[in-house]
């Protein structure tokens, strides 16, 4: 995880602002509340769970999508509108997890890689 806490997720191919503002879930605790008891994240939000290798999402009440990246912010995969009550496959190679709104990350490829600034 970077140092400092940046607040804008790039996508390096197109420039294009993916998130403006980015919660950080970096120790046990915060990892595991996630997004759970949330409103849903605006297009503009995203949650970036560190290590994370894997996600669920029991209680939570709307789908989101989440990018599995690796350590260098490269994307591996992603699952588009996961719904509530489902568990992600096990993703070996990645570092981090990004959940995003549902139906955002649709544009991302895998191996695209993310700017975090």
């Amino acid at each position: 995880m970077n140092t400092h806490k940046n607040n804008t997720i790039i996508l390096e191919r197109t420039g294009q602002v993916l998130v403006t503002k980015i919660r950080y879930a970096d120790n046990y605790f915060l990892r595991l509340r996630g997004l759970i008891g949330t409103p849903p994240l605006t297009k503009s939000e995203g949650m970036l769970i560190s290590p994370c290798k894997q996600v669920h999402t029991h209680f939570m009440r709307y789908p989101i999508d989440v990018v599995f990246l690796d350590k260098h912010y490269t994307v591996i995969s992603k699952v588009i509108a996961m719904q509530p009550w489902r568990v992600s496959s096990y993703v070996t190679n990645a570092l981090y997890a990004l959940e995003l709104p549902a139906n955002t990350a649709a544009m991302l490829e895998p191996a695209d890689k993310l700017r975090f600034q």
